[in-house]
């Protein structure tokens, strides 16, 4: 999965907002808008000054899209669902 911000340029639209416009209402740097333009991850301090600027929810401003999923660790997972019993004496 990746994420997206999609619903942000939409939202800037239906707000008749520009990005620099984005910037000065939350407070944010243009490079963080330029992160999620390229769908690059940004700070959640960015995301809840974005989400307070515009008064709408984080779901309003991203969404998840299908994509190349995270390579996993090639190391195995250590099991440890057989723990050992500690007995404790008094």
């Amino acid at each position: 999965m990746k994420i997206s911000y999609k619903p942000l340029w939409k939202l800037l639209i239906d707000k008749d907002l520009k990005k620099k416009d984005l910037c000065e209402m939350a407070g944010i740097s243009p490079a963080s808008v330029t992160k999620m333009g390229k769908c690059g991850h940004v700070t959640t301090e960015t995301l809840e000054k974005i989400c307070l600027a515009l008064d709408c929810r984080v779901e309003d401003i991203l969404e998840l899209e299908p994509g190349e999923d995270h390579v996993a660790a090639e190391e195995p997972i250590e099991d440890f669902s057989h723990s050992y019993e500690m007995k404790m004496t008094m």
